[in-house]
């Protein structure tokens, strides 16, 4: 009986740490997206909770066109090194005139030993007053870990 309450004791603290999500505090880097996204960005992650987070993206154009987002995001482990995530948020941008949009993503991501973290992720908008309203973007960002 000792055994069986050992064991199950191990395979649930196992299991439970298994899950913990070990993503930094802080990461701050940069966003290469396609040009329907704006291009880079600097990026900056805060966690909020053990399994989520808040992104701001800060990107210029042109001197005098620019783009702003904050997306919330959720994390979970894939395996030692790899998170997938996936979040909603808006932002803001000017591109010809101002534009308030709606976007959502999901991406993985890959802790690497030294102090980085790389990632790829999918971004769809949707803008309240730019032509056809729908745009789509993919990145790759490299962030350091604070």
């Amino acid at each position: 009986m000792k055994q069986i309450l050992f064991s199950f004791g191990f395979l649930c603290i196992a299991t439970l740490s298994s899950n913990a999500q070990e993503f930094p505090k802080n990461a701050i880097g940069l966003r290469f997206g396609t040009s329907d996204g704006f291009g880079a960005a600097v990026s900056y992650q805060r966690k909020i909770k053990e399994k989520n987070r808040l992104e701001v993206n800060i990107g210029l154009k042109e001197y005098d066109n620019f783009k702003a987002s904050g997306i919330y995001q959720w994390v979970w482990k894939l395996e030692d090194q790899f998170n997938w995530y996936a979040g909603a948020g808006a932002g803001v941008h000017s591109i010809h005139q101002s534009s308030v949009f709606f976007t959502g993503g999901i991406g993985v991501e890959y802790h690497l030993k030294p102090p980085f973290l790389i990632s790829l992720d999918y971004r769809p908008e949707f803008s309240l007053n730019l032509g056809n309203g729908f745009q789509s973007d993919i990145a790759l960002s490299i962030r350091y870990r604070l």
